[in-house]
């Protein structure tokens, strides 16, 4: 927590995203995109925080970020995905989805393309309330019940599965090249191959009891079968997408609704979400065979309960500690990365060893040394 920077910027954020680090570079990211919610002029905002890592003595990090520059956003940004390091996406609850454009290293931002009213009602505009990237690929989805196919470089929208869903679609990730997985307001997960001419879900996953709506979704970067969410009821639901219909596990994470999950890019055991309740949480699934857990000291932290369902098959436990179920082969370890707040904590995200998060108390917080 001593790590943690905090700019306050005079606008609810929405959306907050890391710029991608060439793969090449061993550099730790240092340019962020925000955009904003709620606002009588919402922004799609460039921000800095510089390359000077440790800064005082304490070793804290004690640079705040710079704007950089901004661009006007008609209407909320409801979600805002880098395509790559020069190219942003944004949806809207305009409906539209916008590409921007970074210029003259991040000092300038410029409209590139826009799809506007690409989630509609027969009379009025629905707003868009996810975007999934893989470059040159993007997908929208949004109140509208529609999933759309763009491709970046061409004006024309690629595929419309114009009656996707009955109810909201809240968020989207990419499973593979041609396979996306959406989660909806009543539970459901739903599995999309752009291969099928069908406007039908490949396979449909599906809370049991309550309809309790999935806000966020989030894919295991390295096995794809792998997948969390988090909805409502601020459960963590950990889902095996080859195995039966139903989540893995379910975690007691948050106590109001969980606004975003993501497993950490390159060490997928650490898992971060944030919430309604103001909190933003930093979850470690470790196995217990693992020779470095038996000898780990200093994790503050707290066991939140863990139910798995019998569904995984035997060997899963050896794959990932996100199926090892049984309690005596692996844990789970929650740290709060906040200090105490009692507004929103709407978005996240974490790139190596930084995260960033947005608020509705008009703030973004910086960590910069995580210790994943």
């Amino acid at each position: 927590m001593d790590c943690i920077n905090a700019k306050y910027i005079s606008q609810k954020i929405s959306k907050a995203r890391w710029r991608p680090v060439s793969s090449a570079s061993l550099q730790q990211p240092d340019v962020f995109a925000t955009g904003s919610w709620d606002n009588e002029n919402n922004k799609v905002s460039i921000w800095s925080v510089g390359d000077h890592g440790v800064s005082n003595i304490d070793g804290e990090f004690d640079e705040e970020p710079q704007l950089l520059c901004d661009s006007q956003h008609e209407g909320d940004v409801l979600d805002l995905q880098f395509l790559d390091q020069d190219r942003l996406v944004s949806a809207s609850s305009s409906g539209a989805v916008t590409i921007f454009k970074l210029q003259t290293d991040c000092q300038a931002v410029s409209l590139a393309h826009v799809w506007k009213r690409a989630h509609q009602y027969s009379c009025d505009n629905a707003p868009c309330t996810a975007i999934v990237c893989r470059s040159p690929e993007i997908v929208s989805v949004g109140e509208d019940g529609r999933v759309i196919l763009y491709k970046a470089d061409q004006t024309e929208v690629v595929r419309v599965i114009e009656n996707a869903d009955s109810s909201t679609i809240h968020a989207v990730t990419f499973l593979r090249t041609t396979e996306v997985l959406t989660v909806n307001s009543i539970g459901q997960l739903k599995m999309w191959d752009f291969r099928q001419q069908s406007d039908s879900p490949a396979q449909i996953l599906s809370l049991t009891g309550d309809r309790v709506p999935l806000h966020c979704v989030d894919k295991h970067p390295n096995q794809q079968h792998i997948v969390a969410t988090g909805g409502q009821d601020g459960m963590l639901c950990i889902w095996d997408v080859r195995q039966g219909n139903t989540p893995f596990s379910l975690i007691e994470a948050h106590s109001a609704e969980m606004w975003e999950v993501h497993f950490h890019p390159s060490n997928p055991n650490h898992l971060f979400t944030c919430s309604e309740d103001g909190s933003l949480l930093h979850c470690r699934s470790v196995l217990m065979s693992d020779p470095e857990v038996v000898s780990q000291r200093g994790w503050n932290s707290r066991v939140i309960s863990h139910s798995a369902v019998p569904q995984a098959g035997e060997n899963d436990s050896v794959v990932s500690a996100w199926l090892a179920g049984d309690s005596s082969k692996s844990r789970l370890e929650a740290t709060h990365m906040l200090p105490s707040q009692t507004l929103s904590v709407n978005s996240l995200d974490v790139l190596e060893q930084c995260l960033v998060c947005g608020t509705d108390g008009e703030a973004v917080y910086i960590h910069r040394q995580l210790p994943v």
